[in-house]
This record gives structure tokens, sequence and C-alpha cells, in this order.
């Protein structure tokens, strides 16, 4: 009996040991796909790695099938940073030319309604180039006074006649995409003055958020519509019509770019008044 059971303890412990062995073949490259494609999800850039093609027949094949879906992505990539190129130069060239012989128009009527449609052209050229160029936009993460970007947004209003206030400390500063980050508050203040008549803007910091809500007294947004305002070139009609000037990509640019920097963004209506945009943001220094 003690033989038999000497014999069975090696047996499982030599059939353990193999199915040991077996898992650890199979859960390697396994766990190598995963976090390729953890990476290819969360990356801001095209520098992925390509996976090693080995171990069992199905898992070769899976990795072969990453490795070239990285490889299709990449080159789509390029491509679109190549058209936004082309089309960023290809469009504002005519509408410059354009401008320039209306300047030589003798009817100020014609004239001033030709510039207006070039006006509105551009803008729109701009909003889509600034959408579509998404995550391709290299600018570095830097350390910058927020409270300095918000008021130098709010005293360009102010010069233009517009009604905007701040209510916040004096300084604060953030680790955050500069261009990108007043590209964001630049889109909300002028949102808040084109649709709700003004923008009055609070600040408070909470740890280690900063929490920043441009506030308006227009009409606000429907409760239904909240969401969908934020999906690309989504307009509520009626309020936020074409005639001023939206396409509907402001807030998409923006809740894209508050994603970027790590935060988020919340509307909201406040009872009494308008819309309220409330922006959270990270203050310490991004995780490399």
């Amino acid at each position: 009996m003690t033989g038999g059971l000497a014999s069975a303890a090696i047996t499982a412990g030599a059939v353990a040991i193999a199915a040991a062995m077996i898992v650890r073949s199979l859960s390697t490259p396994l766990r190598a796909l995963a976090e390729v494609a953890d990476s290819i999800a969360k990356s801001d850039d095209t520098q992925w790695t390509m996976l090693d093609e080995r171990g069992p027949r199905e898992v070769r094949g899976l990795a072969h099938a990453i490795n070239k879906m990285q490889h299709r992505i990449h080159r789509l990539i390029s491509d679109r940073t190549e058209i936004l190129a082309a089309v960023s130069h290809d469009l504002r060239t005519p509408l410059a030319r354009l401008r320039l012989r209306a300047g030589f128009m003798d009817d100020e009527e014609t004239q001033a309604a030709i510039e207006a449609d070039i006006d509105e052209m551009e803008a729109m050229v701009t909003g889509a180039l600034a959408y579509l160029a998404g995550d391709l936009d290299p600018e570095p993460v830097k350390q910058v006074d927020l409270v300095a970007i918000l008021n130098t947004l709010l005293d360009s209003q102010s010069d233009r006649g517009r009604d905007t206030s701040y209510t916040g400390p004096d300084r604060c500063q953030a680790w955050v995409r500069p261009l990108a980050i007043k590209r964001v508050f630049a889109n909300l203040i002028d949102n808040a003055c084109n649709y709700g008549g003004n923008a009055h803007v609070t600040f408070e910091t909470t740890g280690q958020n900063a929490l920043i809500s441009v506030i308006d007294d227009g009409p606000g947004i429907p409760e239904a519509e909240l969401e969908k305002v934020l999906s690309a070139f989504y307009r509520v009609e009626g309020s936020r019509s074409r005639a001023t000037g939206g396409m509907g990509l402001g807030l998409a640019i923006v809740t894209r770019e508050v994603g970027r920097a790590r935060g988020t963004v919340d509307l909201h209506n406040v009872p009494g008044r308008g819309l309220c945009v409330q922006v959270t943001l990270p203050l310490g220094v991004p995780e490399v």
C-alpha cells in the first residue's frame, strides 16, 4: 500500500508539473496579446509593439492577425495625416484668394456678403480640421497657470463688449497641453457668450483636482439633449443653429481634449440661469 501511495504521489506530482508547464506556455503568449491590445487602446501614438508569433497554432494565428491590424491602423492614420495637411493647404489657399478678390469689388453689400460666407467657410474648415486631428496633435504636456488662461480668454470677450466674470483663486498650476486646454475653454466661453449672452467662470480646487464651471444665463439645453450635444456634428435646433456659426464640433472637441488630459466634462442646467459646463482636471504630474 505504501508503495502504491508513493507511486500515485509521484505520478500526480509529474502530472501537476507538466500541467503547470503547459498552462505557462499557453498563458505567456496570451498575456502578451492582452498587453499589446491594451496598449493599442490606451496609446496616444502609433508606436506599438509587434507581437512574437509563437506558441500554439491558434495563438500564432491571433498574433499574426493583431500584427496585421496594427500595420493597417498605422497606415490609415498616416493617410489621414496626409489628407489633413492637404485639406488644410488646398482649402485655405483658394479662400484667401477669394477674400483678396472680394476686396476689389465696388458693390459693398455684395462684398460684405461674400466675406461673411468666406468667414463661415474658414470657421468650418478650422473646426473640422481641429476635430479630425484628434490624437495626432504632438503638443507636449507642460505646467501652466490655468487661471491666467481663463482670464486671458475672458478679457478677450470683455474687450468685444461681452458680459464676463471670474470667481476663484489668483493662480493655479496644472500639467496639461496648453494650446489644447486653451481651445477647450475658448470654445466653452465663446459658446456661453454666443448662446447665453454672457459667461461666468468659477474655479475651485478639491484635493488634486481643479473644478472649472462655465455658466451662462441663456435658455440652456433640454435634458434629453445634454448627452447628445457632446457628439460630433450634433446641434440643438433653434438655440444653436448653423446661423450662429456652429457646426456641432465645439463640445465634441472639448470632451476629447479634456479626456486626453485625464479629466471629465459634465453638463447640466442651472435653475433660474442657463447651461453650466463643469470641467474637472487633475493638477498632478501625469503618469508616464
